[in-house]
């Protein structure tokens, strides 16, 4: 997978950093003193990188634990996320991680022991069932195997039974879950999108029947399962495609283990909106009925609330309303980009 590997130099002997390089005998090695020289270096082109991005192993510094931004999560009131990576594998063409970063190398933090002081301190410091999101700035399964990024952070869940972690994923690498038992505050939660736009718009990730299959097997394992129907894409006979969709869904998933279900629009900051689009300029997602407001880019209003509207009585005929959590930035006045 990974022909070159960066390693920072103080991670060169790090029992995680040898077990990696002992997946890939074959790539090459360079060693930086910092993991930004090579992340943060100017004038990289993205989209090149992106064919065969390279793997960054690194030490994390600095605040581990962040709030995450208003509106996003799961019912709860106190919300943090945690990256452990950035960037992602996939080649999502709505993702606003091509807009964040100069490179589409991938950084996997290794010092996991940093990352869960900070989170025990949240969680100890705080009143009520924090949530912490864990696939904000990647998706937090898809290099599991290689990273053991679950094995080492449900250990530490397992010990806070108040706390909550979503692993959010298209991926179908749930080895490591199924050989642990099921964790009541785990949620594996999985984006889904009708397949005919995963094949336009998500780039080298499983199919949706794949991704089925996998939700159907944690299910009945007993694991707490995340469905995030997540940029929502209004697309040619998109009413059909999501109603499509949802019936296989629910079809498939057992309703009792069902944790919670999430919507929300296409949308990007402005200032990444206009990177994604200087790379992709041919892409017809970044092309045609999206409006502004507020240095938010999402689709034109009228369009918007239809889809909000349509998704959300759809999918009220399937679970609760109580476990259905529509992003708040449906509704945007329409300016023409």
């Amino acid at each position: 997978m990974f022909k070159l590997i960066y390693i920072e130099q103080s991670l060169v002997e790090h029992k995680r950093t040898r077990k990696i390089l002992d997946r890939f005998p074959q790539a090459e090695q360079v060693i930086c003193e910092r993991y930004n020289e090579v992340f943060n270096r100017r004038k990289q082109n993205f989209r090149f990188q992106k064919q065969q991005p390279a793997l960054i192993i690194a030490e994390k510094s600095g605040k581990f634990v962040m709030p995450t931004p208003e509106g996003y999560g799961i019912g709860g009131i106190s919300n943090y996320y945690f990256s452990h990576m950035l960037n992602c594998i996939y080649d999502c063409r709505y993702c606003f991680l091509q807009g964040m970063y100069q490179s589409a190398n991938i950084v996997l933090f290794i010092n996991y022991e940093d990352f869960s002081c900070q989170i025990e301190k949240t969680i100890e410091s705080s009143d009520d069932n924090p949530h912490f999101f864990s696939g904000y700035d990647c998706d937090s399964l898809a290099l599991d195997p290689i990273s053991g990024f679950s094995n080492h952070f449900l250990k530490l869940f397992e010990k806070h039974s108040n706390a909550i972690i979503e692993l959010r994923t298209k991926s179908v690498q749930i080895r490591g879950l199924l050989k642990r038992r099921a964790l009541p505050n785990c949620v594996v939660a999985f984006s889904l999108n009708p397949q005919s736009v995963s094949t336009v718009l998500e780039k080298g990730t499983p199919t949706l029947s794949q991704r089925m299959r996998v939700i159907k097997k944690l299910s009945s394992n007993g694991w707490p399962i995340g469905l995030r129907f997540d940029p929502l894409i209004y697309h040619k006979n998109w009413k059909a495609q999501y109603d499509s969709l949802f019936r296989y869904v629910f079809k498939n998933v057992s309703l009792i283990n069902i944790h919670s279900v999430s919507l929300g629009q296409f949308r990007l900051p402005m200032k990444m909106f206009k990177r994604i689009h200087t790379l992709y300029p041919e892409e017809q997602i970044l092309s045609w009925g999206l409006s502004e407001k507020n240095g938010q880019v999402s689709y034109q209003e009228q369009w918007a609330l239809e889809m909000h509207e349509f998704c959300l009585t759809s999918l009220k005929k399937y679970v609760s309303a109580d476990i259905i959590f529509p992003c708040p930035s449906t509704k945007i006045e329409t300016i023409k980009i």
